[in-house]
């Protein structure tokens, strides 16, 4: 593994400001739920209440994972339950961005000329990711002790968080030798860790019923992290089992970079016929067929989401029963009816969830171009625009059909549950939709970004990252309003609930529509790069 530690210095520079950034973030968020708990409860009988009542609800269960203890370091682990998800997704776009994206550049065998071993690339990809993690789980650590919490505990969270942060690091060295696109390595490990996602869901929720389940968490990485249970059992055999994933997972990807060439995967590229069919004889017939994959993978993505979401929903309003814990929800500002509350913040994170589709569909555009299709495409009788706009319908339009679908099957299991078909769904099917303008503008941004200056269209990623993390922490450590409006998915009506204003929907289309314009205007006139 001869010049790592050059390798690693290269990463450092490269990420100076992207890593700080998710890793000083990520390590403060308990400490921002600390302070957000002991605001919400006046009394420890108000946060007792709250913790009996969200250890047996369905809705809370399913984002957070099971509630085992009602002291609030527990419940600060609890609500944190997402957070290793987060982890996992950075450390395998690190990893892949790190390795098989620069081998799809042709900057692999660039480094690769010089004095550098074979395997020194994947190894400081995984040594940088793997130290980011750790140091993300010596500031959880260290806050939570400075915050009074029992330190064995507090060692055990960051185990929790550096650990999430391994396994997907593994997950991505291996996806990263499966095949020669960045783009598909990246969707093979996003897939895997929404699975262990969704299984650590089904497993805890059916624990919390008759069991018959509950199993199925353990078949999850996500799902052994959560059992640990900080502050509580401290539980070792977890942390055993995601370590020897890690480790297998870094010993399989090095074992399979030996057996592939440069530049190409395990499962080899398929050779396409020697012509192209008729069909294909337009840009839009080529960006769907370019497209058709990713989105019909969303589509089924957003479908189980909007299943299980709307299949959850009616156990919130089981808080509405519970005196105290109602008295909570108003205090920190939820509307009265907690289930559109619940409801409202799904279709938020939905609809950033859809803005990552978005972005990704948008910097297809790049790919193409960074490949030399594009300069191809363009030598015949298509124009600059017309094969941007084949491109610009799914990224605009693809959305909008994947919040359609988890809006509608959303609406219709909810409806189902509480026995209201008709007057849920449309009010469900409209709040989610209702996301589509602020899923737009962090589209546009991409486009701005890679019609104008393309070399930084992966910064649109940021637009993303930022929204997401406002709207997690942005009340809880009580923001200044101007820095939650950053995010266009502030200005966006909390419906269902709240009154439909049209205003700020507008405003966002229009800004929108103002970047995609910009965007384009640089496209035609910027050269088309190879």
């Amino acid at each position: 593994m001869t010049g790592t530690g050059k390798l690693i210095r290269l990463i450092l520079r490269r990420d100076r400001v992207l890593m700080p950034i998710w890793v000083i973030v990520i390590g403060l968020l308990p400490l921002s739920y600390i302070s957000a708990f002991e605001g919400f409860f006046a009394t420890d009988a108000e946060r007792l209440n709250y913790a009996h009542v969200s250890a047996a609800n369905a809705g809370f269960v399913a984002l957070y994972g099971q509630l085992r203890g009602d002291s609030l370091d527990e419940l600060v682990v609890w609500r944190a339950g997402f957070i290793p998800v987060m982890i996992g997704l950075f450390a395998l776009l690190t990893v892949i961005r790190h390795t098989r994206t620069d081998e799809e550049a042709g900057r692999t065998e660039l480094v690769g000329a010089t004095v550098v071993g074979r395997q020194a690339q994947l190894a400081a990809a995984l040594i940088t990711t793997a130290a980011a993690t750790v140091v993300i789980g010596l500031i959880v650590t260290g806050t939570m002790i400075q915050a009074g919490a029992p330190a064995a505990g507090s060692v055990w969270f960051g185990v929790q968080f550096a650990l999430a942060g391994w396994v997907f690091a593994g997950v991505a060295a291996v996806t990263a030798q499966l095949t020669e696109s960045a783009r598909s390595a990246r969707g093979i490990a996003i897939l895997v860790l929404g699975v262990a996602w969704v299984l650590r869901l089904a497993g805890d929720i059916s624990a919390i019923g008759d069991g018959a389940l509950s199993w199925l968490s353990w078949l999850s990485p996500i799902g052994w992290l959560q059992h640990i249970y900080p502050y509580g059992a401290n539980d070792a055999w977890p942390v055993a089992l995601a370590m020897l994933l890690a480790v297998a997972g870094t010993v399989a990807g090095v074992v399979l970079l030996g057996r592939r060439d440069v530049g190409g995967g395990v499962f080899p590229a398929r050779l396409g016929p020697a012509s192209a069919a008729p069909g294909l004889r337009t840009p839009i017939a080529l960006a769907w067929r370019l497209h058709r994959g990713l989105l019909i993978a969303w589509v089924v993505a957003f479908a189980a989401l909007g299943a299980v979401f709307g299949g959850v929903g009616n156990s919130i309003n089981q808080l509405a029963d519970n005196e105290s814990v109602g008295k909570i929800f108003t205090r920190i500002g939820g509307a009265d009816a907690l289930a559109d509350a619940y409801i409202g913040s799904i279709a938020s994170i939905v609809g950033i969830i859809a803005a990552a589709y978005a972005v990704q569909a948008t910097l297809r555009m790049r790919d193409e171009e960074a490949a030399g299709h594009t300069e191809a495409i363009l030598s015949t009788r298509a124009s600059r625009l017309g094969w941007a706009a084949s491109h610009l319908a799914f990224s605009l339009l693809g959305p909008a059909v994947a919040l359609a679908v988890e809006g509608l099957l959303c609406g219709l299991v909810y409806g189902l549950t509480v026995g209201d078909v008709a007057g849920q769904t449309p009010r469900i099917l409209g709040g989610t939709l209702a996301q589509l303008p602020a899923v737009w503008v962090l589209a546009a941004i991409a486009v701005l970004l890679f019609g104008v200056v393309p070399r930084f269209a992966a910064v649109a990623w940021g637009g993303v990252a930022a929204a997401l993390l406002l709207l997690l922490v942005g009340g809880a450590v009580q923001l200044d309003q101007w820095m939650l409006d950053i995010s266009p998915f502030t200005h966006i009506p909390h419906l269902p609930g709240a009154e439909l204003t049209w205003t700020p929907l507008l405003s966002l289309t229009a800004v929108a529509a103002v970047a995609v314009a910009v965007g384009l205007a640089g496209l035609r006139r910027r050269d088309i790069s190879g």
